[in-house]
């Protein structure tokens, strides 16, 4: 574990040239091994090499992401924006020479079968020819977020990022929400061709890589790149349709019950943040004191809840707050040679900063339970399975809900659980888009649009842009960063959501059998399969017929509970 805090965990940029005369002597001596025994040392060592590069890779992307002004950290981000595909190609060696091993058996024994099974996928994804590709593909998302990053929104007098107009989005006050998205559109509007751009150039080098590796198109690449070990587009696209028969007529009665508390005979979508004519529920303190009763609901919680917050506020793992220059969103990340999480987001004053306490901590207590496995592949599970233990934390953390809001915890708790739920179709209709657009590769820029807003009506056909015409066209996407820099990553929000909505039944019913099963499975980190870990912790699955039903009628009665309108 770190005794480091984070701003003074040194940095040096590696040097590739060194870095792969170390790892080729390590690959000759872990091809050459005449025994299990030395392969195993011969993959440790190589363990060690790999959870330093890494470290460096993660302390450039996260001191970029908190400020993308910083001209030091900008160049090297640039610049392992040049040294990861030539990383991913050590890998691949790697790879190579662990499926070679004539001691299968033993490294099935010693490892897992996961990660022999995810050795054979990640060889999917990488030949040598591709590298100049990996690296333009770096270079687009990079600009893709520094795009984001940079934008400056005049309103209410002061210039705003896109994290700080929150707020204005969600005011009680119908004028401020139309003029808040007007001026988030403007942004948008005014970069479109510069989003367009991007987006092309990444859709084309995506296709231009899957065709030399002999795929017919980007999809089932970008499935191996998400280490699917155990299903396909085929399992995606029955889950799919259980959300459109089962879950988009709930969200639409939703959406009604929303219009009614609003009291509007129709719902636009400048109304969609607004869940309460009083105003949405808030944190009623500083970002400050947010972290204090985060600290206390984590000591409470449990002794292992309590240790990991302890450390994350002793060693300054965690940046929270919005500023000029930080990058947009939120995210948990790990710091290998440190075994330690880091916690970025951009706390704006809504109930989104408290659903970071919970969500990213999800994820930040997970690793931190994890971090002695005994593989990088088994630090994190695969990402739809990581996301039900940040979005399991969040229902988990309910009983504390009251040190946040206090008078208004009955509101955040009936926002939370039916927000949950509303987000369920916006994310498949995400996933859905994201394979039309790797089916349909060269498509003119409006064409995409359209398909995406033929998406959206299906899955959200209570959304209504009004005279927006920039929405209405079809570009709601361009704010989804998962869409530019993690193709087929955000399925998994969804997948986790319907495991995350069985943890706050469990809990409901009984609380220690739910947390146990919850810690269980953080341990578990990512020795398993998806699947694996679903049925490891007797979850049910999402891909089966009927789980999505059998989800909707406990959250709808619980809902049906709340006398909403007097909220």
């Amino acid at each position: 574990m770190t005794n480091k805090n984070f701003r003074d965990i040194p940095y040096k940029r590696p040097d590739m040239d060194n870095l792969k005369k170390i790892f080729g002597e390590l690959l000759k001596t872990l091809a050459e091994s005449s025994t299990a025994k030395e392969q195993i040392s011969a993959v440790e060592s190589i363990t060690q090499l790999r959870n330093t590069f890494e470290t460096m890779a993660t302390l450039v992307s996260v001191r970029h992401s908190l400020d993308t002004r910083d001209a030091f950290y900008d160049e090297e981000n640039n610049a392992m924006d040049e040294l990861m595909p030539h990383f991913e190609g050590l890998l691949n060696d790697f790879y190579l020479a662990v499926q070679a091993s004539p001691f299968q058996k033993e490294l099935t024994h010693h490892f897992g079968q996961h990660f022999l099974d995810l050795v054979a996928v990640k060889l999917k994804t990488f030949i040598p020819e591709i590298l100049e590709d990996l690296q333009t593909e770096n270079k687009l998302t990079s600009r893709y977020t520094k795009l984001l990053a940079s934008a400056k929104i005049p309103f209410e007098g002061e210039e705003r990022n896109l994290s700080q107009m929150g707020p204005f989005t969600q005011s009680v006050d119908r004028e401020m929400r139309i003029q808040a998205q007007k001026a988030v559109t403007v942004f948008f509007e005014e970069n479109e061709a510069e989003f367009d751009r991007i987006f092309d150039e990444l859709v084309q080098i995506r296709t231009s890589m899957a065709r030399k590796m002999g795929f017919t198109n980007f999809t089932p690449l970008g499935y191996a790149r998400m280490n699917r070990t155990d299903y396909g587009a085929g399992a995606v696209k029955v889950y799919r349709d259980q959300v459109l028969r089962d879950v988009v007529p709930v969200a639409q009665k939703l959406r009604e019950r929303q219009a009614m508390r609003l009291d509007l005979d129709e719902m636009k979508y400048y109304d969609e943040p607004l869940t309460f004519l009083s105003g949405n529920a808030t944190p009623k303190g500083s970002p400050e004191w947010m972290v204090a009763q985060a600290q206390d609901m984590y000591t409470e919680m449990s002794s292992e809840t309590g240790e990991f917050f302890a450390f994350m506020q002793e060693y300054g793992m965690m940046d929270l707050v919005a500023k000029p220059g930080k990058a947009s969103g939120g995210y948990c990340t790990f710091i290998p040679d440190e075994k330690s999480p880091f916690i970025f987001s951009n706390f704006n004053g809504t109930s989104d900063d408290v659903d970071v306490l919970t969500h990213e901590a999800g994820h930040a207590f997970q690793v931190y339970e994890s971090r002695k496995q005994n593989l990088p592949e088994y630090v994190w599970p695969t990402l739809e399975a990581c996301e039900i233990h940040s979005m399991s934390m969040e229902f988990l953390a309910w009983p504390w809900m009251d040190r946040f809001f206090l008078e208004d915890t009955t509101k955040y708790k009936f926002t939370h659980l039916s927000g949950a739920l509303l987000f369920i179709p916006y994310g498949v209709a995400v996933d859905e888009f994201q394979h039309w657009i790797y089916e349909n590769p060269n498509v003119a820029p409006n064409v995409r649009k359209a398909a995406w807003r033929d998406i959206e009506q299906k899955y959200l056909p209570y959304r209504d842009y009004a005279d927006n015409t920039f929405l209405n066209k079809g570009t709601y996407w361009f704010r989804q960063g998962h869409i530019f820099g993690s193709p087929f990553y955000y399925i998994d929000y969804t997948l986790a959501q319907i495991s995350a909505f069985e943890f706050w039944q469990m809990a409901n019913k009984d609380r220690k059998k739910a947390w146990d099963k919850y810690l269980k499975l953080c341990q578990a980190g990512g020795s398993r399969s998806y699947q694996g870990l679903i049925k490891y912790a007797a979850l049910s699955n999402p891909f089966e017929e009927g789980t999505l039903e059998k989800m909707m009628a406990p959250i709808s009665a619980w809902l049906d509970t709340v006398d909403d309108e007097k909220l």
